[in-house]
């Protein structure tokens, strides 16, 4: 699999929690982008079914994202026990127990060896860089391999760990910073360009990019393909629940946030993200386990006001257009 094969230079960002299903990756792929599949707070047995299903859909290259675990620093017990009383009365206005914070690796190696398995066409990872040995495991698999990078620094240290191309995430992208650390800020075309200089390996560009003239900016600036979510958000295949839907079309603003999940995220501002903000300690994936039971019953009620609504900083541009549709106005005129 090679990005400069793909008909159109769009991929379909992996969204975990519900908005990336197989029905999406299908679309995206079949109409000539690579559509992913995001692994993350998947079980390997969920996963193995998904990766079934795009393939019952298409025969066209798809992608599978991992998270990277163990990257984040060890939080303080007080910070994490200061942070649940805080949250302890939204939790039991909803008549839920509050998670327990603890730390997992999200079924790494399971879904390693599963995607290897099953000879997934592209492999790419969040939240860390994966050990050389797992690149080439995958690598005599035949996937394509990319990593996520936020700044220069870790282009260089991807390239260096044999990484084939990279994920370029500017700070104005939705859902969580996918770099090593959360802390890069720098705009996707400044970091683009800065990669360019450090790197010979192909490069995505993903963050804010929501249209015809957005991926035509980051093929100018150098990149090989965008990489756009929020996007996709309002495809019918997409799984965003009906209260995020009706967000996107209202809200006004989004922010970097820690509130939900203990690692810098960005999305739509509502009142849990701007009350809780200031008190969230970096701390993932505990902060996610913590807020999960509360976050679904308020997904349950439809309350937006209460759950992570991920989104780029031009969500205000995303349409409801089915996803195949969606990748042909987006790559027309941008064709191999």
């Amino acid at each position: 699999m090679d990005l400069q094969s793909l008909r159109y230079p769009i991929i379909q960002a992996p969204m975990a929690g519900g908005p990336s299903t197989p029905e999406l990756a299908a679309a995206v792929s079949g109409a000539g982008g690579l559509g992913f599949l995001a692994a993350g707070y998947r079980t390997v047995a969920e996963l193995r079914a998904d990766i079934a299903a795009v393939r019952a859909r298409t025969e066209a290259p798809f992608g599978v994202n991992l998270f990277v675990p163990g990257t984040g620093p060890r939080p303080e017990e007080t910070a994490l026990e200061t942070y649940a009383e805080r949250l302890r009365p939204d939790a039991e206005r909803y008549g839920v127990r509050l998670g327990d914070p603890v730390a997992d690796d999200d079924g790494w190696a399971e879904k390693l060896a599963l995607v290897a398995g099953e000879r997934v066409p592209v492999v790419s990872f969040v939240f860390g860089l994966p050990g050389r040995e797992v690149v080439e495991e995958l690598r005599r698999a035949g996937a394509l391999v990319l990593v996520t990078v936020t700044t220069p620094a870790e282009a260089v240290a991807a390239w260096e760990g044999g990484a084939d191309a990279l994920v370029a995430q500017g700070v104005e992208a939705g859902g969580h910073r996918g770099g090593f650390t959360d802390e890069g800020d720098l705009g996707l075309l400044a970091l683009l360009r800065l990669v360019a200089r450090h790197t010979p390996l192909p490069v995505v560009g993903a963050g804010g990019v929501m249209d015809h003239a957005g991926v035509a900016a980051v093929l100018a600036a150098g990149a090989v393909a965008a990489q756009l979510g929020t996007a996709f958000l309002l495809c019918p295949e997409a799984g965003t629940s009906q209260p995020y839907r009706a967000a996107l079309a209202s809200a006004s603003a989004t922010a970097l946030t820690r509130a939900f999940t203990g690692r810098l995220a960005r999305g739509l501002v509502n009142r849990f993200l701007a009350e809780h903000s200031a008190y969230a300690p970096a701390a993932y994936p505990q902060i996610h386990r913590l807020t999960a039971p509360l976050r679904a019953a308020a997904r349950r009620a439809g309350d937006a006001e209460m759950i992570n609504l991920w989104a780029g900083q031009g969500f205000a541009l995303a349409r409801d257009t089915p996803a195949a549709e969606l990748v042909r106005e987006l790559g027309t005129g941008h064709t191999r």
